[in-house]
C-alpha cells in the first residue's frame, strides 16, 4: 500500500489520472495497463494527452479506525507529474463526496461516521507553484506568445466605460 500526499481533486474534471512514475514507485506492473488511445485536453493549455492506458485502483481513504474503500479507474499518463493522481468526478460520484473549496476540505460517509479529508493553503499554493513552473517549462515560447494573445484577444476592454454596451 502507498499513500498519495499529494492528490488534485478537481471537480471539474471528468477523469481520474494515474501518472506511469507513481504506478512504478507503487510496483505496479505496467501490463496490468489496459490500451486505450481516446485524448484528453486541458491537462496543458492548448495542447492534447493521449493517455498510454488505463488501469483499475482500488482506492482508500483515510485509516484502518474509519476508511472507505473504491476501485477507480484511471487515464495512466506519461509525463511529468506536479501530483501523485488527480480525481476527478468519478471518484466524486463513486465515494459521494461533498467538496469544500473554501476550507480545503472533501467529506464523505464512512462505516464509523464522516470522513474530513484536508490540506493546508501553503500545501496548496506550493503544489500550484510547482504546477505553473511546469507548464511553463513544457510549453515553447511561441505556444505561451500565442496563449497569452488569445486571453488579450477575450479580456474585457479596458476603455470602455461601465454604462456603454
Amino acid at each position: 500500500m502507498k499513500q498519495l500526499t499529494k492528490v488534485l481533486m478537481d471537480g471539474g474534471s471528468s477523469l481520474n489520472i494515474m501518472y506511469t512514475e507513481m504506478l512504478d514507485a507503487m510496483g505496479i506492473d505496467r501490463a496490468c495497463i489496459r490500451p486505450t488511445r481516446a485524448p484528453f485536453h486541458n491537462i496543458m493549455p492548448g495542447k492534447q494527452a493521449i493517455p498510454i492506458g488505463q488501469i483499475d485502483l482500488p482506492i482508500t481513504f483515510r485509516d484502518s479506525s474509519n476508511y472507505r474503500t473504491e476501485t477507480l479507474t484511471f487515464k495512466v499518463v506519461g509525463f511529468p507529474p506536479v501530483y501523485h493522481a488527480i480525481l476527478g468526478q468519478p471518484c466524486y460520484v463513486k465515494f459521494m463526496v461533498v467538496p469544500n473549496y473554501t476550507y480545503l476540505k472533501l467529506k464523505m460517509s464512512g462505516p464509523r461516521g464522516v470522513i474530513t479529508i484536508g490540506t493546508s493553503f501553503q500545501r496548496a499554493y506550493e503544489c500550484e507553484v510547482e504546477s505553473c513552473e511546469l507548464a511553463s517549462a513544457t510549453l515553447t515560447s511561441e505556444e505561451l506568445t500565442a496563449i497569452g494573445k488569445d486571453i488579450a484577444e477575450g479580456a474585457p476592454d479596458a476603455k470602455r466605460t461601465s454604462g456603454s454596451f
